[in-house]
């Protein structure tokens, strides 16, 4: 039972789909680049019914992207830092603000607010310490109430992302 005072989360709902969407989603997530006659083959449905139902997982916003993963270190030289942000004054507004910030900065190429003993977990791709340095200075003195930041130096990545576990058996994969 719920106090009086306790506000009541809402149930999570969660989008309907079959497991011939999660065979295009997983098939998507591994090669975007695939022909829709090619895909429709690899998930056993006629190309129109297939594109159409690759639109309707775009429209629902199931499918929000396709993108190149980029070698950027085989370009030039980076430096990759995984900075652990920890806050002192945790308020909404300070939040919002930090979030509008980071955003605006496109070295910050991914960041996640996390439980624990830190606040926000950034990966940051710099071209050297001196910039990450910039960056730093800009975040602790920027009024968000940034008590601490932890930084990480990548040396080597041993395993990226390569897409979501959407099949939940072995013979469902495409």
């Amino acid at each position: 039972m719920t106090a009086p005072h306790e506000k009541k989360e809402p149930a999570k709902t969660f989008e309907e789909v079959d497991q011939i969407d999660l065979r295009i989603m997983d098939v998507l997530q591994r090669d975007a680049r695939i022909t829709n006659q090619a895909l429709a083959d690899r998930v056993a449905l006629s190309p129109s019914a297939c594109l159409r139902r690759v639109r309707d997982l775009e429209t629902r916003g199931l499918i929000s992207a396709y993108r190149a993963q980029i070698q950027v270190d085989r370009i030039r030289s980076v430096t990759v830092v995984m900075a652990h942000i920890t806050f002192s004054q945790h308020t909404i507004k300070n939040l919002h603000e930090f979030d509008a910030c980071i955003d605006s900065i496109p070295e910050i190429v991914e960041s996640y607010r996390v439980s624990g003993n830190v606040d926000y977990i950034l990966r940051v791709v710099v071209p050297d310490m001196h910039a990450w340095k910039g960056i730093m200075t800009v975040l602790v003195n920027g009024g968000f109430g940034v008590e601490k930041i932890v930084s990480h130096f990548l040396m080597d990545q041993m395993k990226s992302f390569k897409g979501y576990k959407l099949l939940q058996r072995p013979d469902d994969s495409v």
